[in-house]
């Protein structure tokens, strides 16, 4: 179960925008995400290299510090608002709940909440 403190570190972690590397230091081995309406993926390894690639299409990305975060034993629930700005200039924003199950200090399972249609591209 995770301590206040420890979600405290991950928000932290996902706040510099560095998404891949909290993944890595903050998932476990067997870990899955959830995107909505689709099938869980999962392994470190995999949800790393994802993000990565993620990442890597963007020209940036800003994420808000969470307004809703609850902690109730190994479930944890946080609210994001993201930015994101792709190569081409379109912009995203995504306001999702992530719903985690913790095992220890590390998360095994994650799944997101989000209205896919009020999250697509739009011209800048």
């Amino acid at each position: 179960m995770p301590t206040k403190q420890r979600v405290e570190e991950f928000i932290a972690a996902v706040m510099t925008n560095k998404h891949d590397e909290a993944i890595a230091a903050f998932y476990t081995e067997d870990a899955t995400l959830q995107e909505p309406g689709a099938e869980p993926r999962g392994g470190l390894a995999q949800l790393v290299a994802g993000e990565k690639a993620m990442l890597a299409s963007l020209a940036s990305v800003d994420t808000h510090r969470p307004d809703f975060v609850a902690v109730d034993g190994d479930h944890v629930a946080i609210h994001w608002v993201f930015d994101f700005v792709n190569k081409e200039g379109k912009r995203r924003t995504v306001s999702e709940v992530t719903i985690q199950e913790w095992r220890g200090d590390k998360i095994c399972r994650e799944r997101f909440f989000y209205d896919k249609a009020s999250a697509a591209w739009k011209s800048a």
